[in-house]
């Protein structure tokens, strides 16, 4: 069973090698192909392809090792029970009085206990395991110990006085596999009341051997010549189900409910035989002992754990009989005595040997000699712990000659030696036969080309020039247009890679606008300010469209599927919408819903923002519907509009890039033509599907639909009401750490412009230079994640919140979107916030956190 999860194991290692070798030779025969185009993307897609073939061979591997795992702990358990018994036999030895001592079939001392090396103890003679009996007899003349033999007794037990005075009774019993067993019992004071003492004698002995046979896992009955039951222990009354009243009554063991177990029982001079029974929930193995005079012993050990296991393996190796069958590589498991121990299905067909017909047989009749002198070195190798791999000629069953790539891989034992080696073999004939042919061809076409070539010299002169050129022409071409191709995937990585750096400066103009408009302004700086905030707004969606566009074109963006209620974004959302909606003269109107969804809430956000922007975008007038409708399956979300609807046939125009609808207001922001775009990526990295529906004059329908899930434990997203008192942030202590300093003076120009007291800081050690954690009042954390030196905002809020006595309130804020520092943040308990920082989101983020100041 070993062996064979190995070669499923080295067979899966090898294809999983093999794949990823294939994985990068497909990636760069796409990267330096001339003919391909420019696809780079449709190779990654292969490549992943790839990958996840590789990955399911890995999983199939761990697989294969947890089940062998299993099966190592379920014989160490056998093992464990074995010993258990073991010891069990031999404490119950011990604890008999007399001295006891076991021969062997060659009369040697197997075991003894310590009342029988007391005997010797003042001989000064030292008994031994693997002593004879005649060693001890004549050692017992040498030193005199036996004074007087007083003859046998009526049951063949012989007598003896021994030097000291004391007379011993020694008994002797015959075993199974032909030894002896030998008590020796000091009977000096039955002498003086022979009769009684030897019934009381005879019934120590008797509570002696129950009270041995009670203490045995096994179930024991012990069978007189009348067919009667003489001793038996409560394992048998349980394993058999024969009742204690049964037992006691002494009916004839035949007449009880193992009777079906008699015709088993060995007669004088028969082997001891076994058979295996159920009874309730128990598997129940029996063999029955003979003993002189036409006793029995008759022994019921219960194997239904062995027999569960033994289930197990024989299970486990038909799945791997059934794999290795069909798989087209010939397989095979050779031990260290190079005889066949595992063979599968094509293997032995290909030797035209019968299914099962190698197990056992040598490999040099296999292959025979001459083939085997061949093989030999090889097997040399592996048998020292090396991977062979080379190919050879043989013939298969059939007489046919075929070239073979052998690979034979040691199986290694816990002792460092190797046990044996696994062969793996693919017929390589068809593939040799095509190199040679090729080979063939390739010499035959140089030699036309060499001949024609010589016939066209004169001719071609005048061309060699221009041909030159022509192919300095093409590499030049070629050149740009990998050069061409290496910039775009530049552009593209680059753009997804420095979101954070183009966002820091965009985030602290932000701030500062904000907190700008927060203040009293004449009616001629008003415009400015709005002005500056609108531009603002302008290039934050530029570069936020840009880099999101980018990061979808890379591949780097990678779903954070959480479960959570669907009214805790939508209400959000609709609170923020809802208020761009009334500047615009709109009326938006929000059906909350209390289904559970699964999905990565900041997609699914940004696509439902997008549908809200392009909603009020193109809605002049009239109203706007959010609200979700239940399917089976799935929950549809759902923006309805009176806009100037959509033309039939430009609903999938309005999904790609740079596709814009003209709005009714000309002077109204028209966008980049990027937002539907996005949504259509997005919606494929999440496997949502969106729709549109439009009638032109009247209004659009926009949806996508998301699964069902079931409600998590916590959610990432906060909920917010719809009223929420504004004075929660007035007297607010908040501190802020981050590195860029222009942000923090925009942060605290902007908090305090909200009624909060502030302490702005560089980092955590700044901070805590200027702020008392045990002491100073402290409402909220606001921490950038990157920060100088390699740190960042989760090491910065740990230091400080050691410092405190109660829990701190911590804000996340950052422009990474990987969604493994979402999850480290949200186990964290802490909110996150990406940037540029939008105040009013800010706004509405503080007041929920600071709602129960």
């Amino acid at each position: 069973m070993i062996e064979a999860e190995q070669a499923r194991l080295a067979q899966l290692e090898k294809e999983n090698y093999k794949l990823q070798r294939i994985n990068q030779a497909l990636i760069e025969r796409v990267e330096s192909s001339t003919a391909q185009g420019a696809n780079p993307y449709a190779a990654f897609e292969h490549s992943v392809v790839l990958a996840d073939q590789v990955r399911e061979r890995t999983e199939a591997l761990n697989e294969a090792l947890s089940e062998l795992k299993s099966s190592h702990r379920a014989l160490k358990s056998a093992n464990q029970i074995a010993d258990l018994a073991n010891q069990r036999l031999v404490d119950a030895i011990e604890s008999i009085s007399d001295a006891f001592v076991l021969f062997d079939r060659e009369r040697r001392i197997v075991l003894f206990n310590s009342q029988f090396q007391s005997v010797w103890k003042n001989t000064g003679q030292v008994i031994a395991t693997g002593t004879t009996i005649q060693d001890v007899r004549r050692l017992a003349d040498e030193h005199g110990l036996i004074a007087e033999e007083y003859g046998e007794t009526g049951d063949g037990n012989k007598v003896f006085r021994l030097s000291s005075g004391q007379w011993v009774q020694m008994s002797e019993r015959p075993t199974a596999d032909g030894g002896m067993v030998v008590l020796y019992t000091d009977i000096s004071q039955l002498k003086a009341s022979e009769t009684q003492r030897r019934e009381a004698a005879l019934a120590q002995k008797s509570e002696l051997l129950q009270r041995t046979v009670d203490n045995l896992s096994q179930g024991v009955a012990l069978v007189n010549a009348s067919d009667q039951l003489e001793i038996w222990n409560d394992r048998f009354l349980t394993l058999t189900g024969v009742s204690r009243s049964e037992a006691e009554s002494y009916p004839p063991f035949r007449a009880l409910n193992v009777r079906h177990f008699h015709d088993m029982k060995a007669k004088g001079g028969q082997s001891d035989t076994s058979n295996v029974m159920r009874h309730d929930e128990h598997i129940i193995e029996v063999r029955t002992h003979a003993m002189p005079d036409g006793w029995y012993v008759n022994t019921y050990t219960d194997i239904a754990e062995r027999y569960q296991y033994a289930e197990t393996l024989k299970e486990s190796e038909q799945w791997i009989r059934l794999i290795t069958d069909h798989v087209p590589a010939l397989i095979a498991y050779v031990g260290d005595d190079l005889c066949y121990r595992f063979t599968n299905k094509v293997y032995d067909e290909w030797y035209g040997w019968e299914r099962g017909a190698l197990a056992g047989e040598s490999i040099t009749q296999v292959h025979g000699e001459q083939s085997f002198l061949e093989l030999q070195p090889y097997i040399k190798q592996a048998l020292s712990g090396e991977n062979v791999t080379f190919d050879i000629a043989e013939r298969n069953g059939e007489g046919e000659q075929r070239h073979m790539l052998k690979s034979y891989v040691p199986n290694i034992g816990a002792d460092g030696k190797t046990v044996g080696f696994f062969v793996m073999i693919r017929d390589i004939t068809d593939r040799r036969k095509v190199a040679l042919e090729l080979e063939a061809a390739y010499q035959n076409l140089e030699h036309r080309v060499d001949e024609r070539t010589s016939e066209l010299t004169a001719v071609n002169e005048h061309l060699l020039l221009e041909i030159e050129e022509r192919t300095q022409v093409e590499a030049r071409l070629r050149e740009a247009k990998k050069d061409a191709e290496q910039a775009n995937l530049s552009k593209t990585k680059f753009l997804a890679a420095v979101s954070h750096d183009l966002l820091q400066p965009l985030n602290a103009a932000r701030l500062f606008t904000g907190a700008l408009s927060e203040k009293q302004l004449s009616e001629a700086t008003r415009p400015l300010v709005n002005s500056v905030s609108h531009a603002l707004s302008d290039v934050e969606s530029l570069l936020g469209t840009l880099v999101d566009i980018s990061k979808l074109d890379a591949g780097v963006v990678t779903p954070d599927i959480t479960t959570f209620r669907v009214q805790e974004l939508m209400a959000n959302i609709a609170n923020e919408f809802g208020q761009f909606a009334q500047q615009e003269g709109l009326k938006m109107s929000y059906i909350p819903s209390s289904a559970v969804i699964s999905t990565d809430s900041q997609l699914l956000a940004r696509i439902i923002r997008n549908f809200l922007s392009n909603a009020i975008r193109y809605t002049s007038s009239g109203r706007i519907l959010f609200g979700c409708r239940r399917k089976q399956h799935s929950l549809i979300i759902e923006v309805w509009d009176t806009g100037v609807g959509i033309h039939e046939t430009q609903l999938l125009e309005v999904f790609q890039e740079f596709r814009r609808l003209n709005p009714q207001d000309q002077g109204q922001d028209k966008g980049l033509g990027l937002g539907l775009a996005i949504v259509d990526k997005i919606s494929r990295v999440l496997a949502h599907p969106i729709s549109v529906r439009s009638i032109r004059g009247k209004g659009s329908v926009f949806s996508v639909e998301v699964p069902y899930g079931e409600l998590a434990l916590y959610s990432a997203i906060p909920v917010l009401g719809h009223e929420v008192a504004q004075d929660c942030l007035r007297g607010a202590h908040i501190w802020v750490i981050d590195n860029d300093l222009a942000i923090c003076q925009g942060m605290q120009t902007l908090l305090e412009g909200w009624g909060c007291c502030v302490t702005t800081a560089l980092s955590s050690e700044h901070l805590l230079a200027l702020v008392d954690p045990a002491s100073d009042p402290v409402d909220l954390l606001i921490a950038d994640y990157h920060l100088d030196d390699g740190k960042n905002g989760v090491d910065a809020a740990r230091s400080i919140s050691q410092r405190m006595a109660g829990e701190l309130s911590v804000l996340m804020i950052t422009a990474n979107y990987n969604k493994d520092l979402k999850q480290e943040i949200r186990e964290l308990g802490y909110i996150l916030m990406n940037k540029p920082v939008k105040p009013l989101k800010l706004k509405t983020t503080l007041l929920h956190l600071l709602k129960n100041r």
